[in-house]
């Protein structure tokens, strides 16, 4: 099975350069903690199909975007 936290994790990182944001900004615009956000593109955390949500439409993605390999 495909780890997709990982998977999660990358996409999300490179959303938030091809945007120009730090992990600083990015956390602000979505008012997630910056730790959380790390852990995210790490693949440590799990996040909630809200928070996935949440990061997409910050991020101008849609959620199943932000699962692809």
């Amino acid at each position: 099975m495909e780890n997709y936290r990982k998977i999660l994790g990358r996409n999300v990182r490179a959303a938030r350069k091809d945007l120009g944001w730090s992990q600083e900004d990015l956390a602000f615009e979505t008012d997630i903690d910056r730790t959380y956000i790390s852990g995210i593109e790490r693949g440590v955390r799990n996040p909630s199909l809200d928070m996935l949500v949440k990061l997409a439409k910050t991020l101008k993605m849609t959620s199943p975007a932000l699962l692809r390999k």
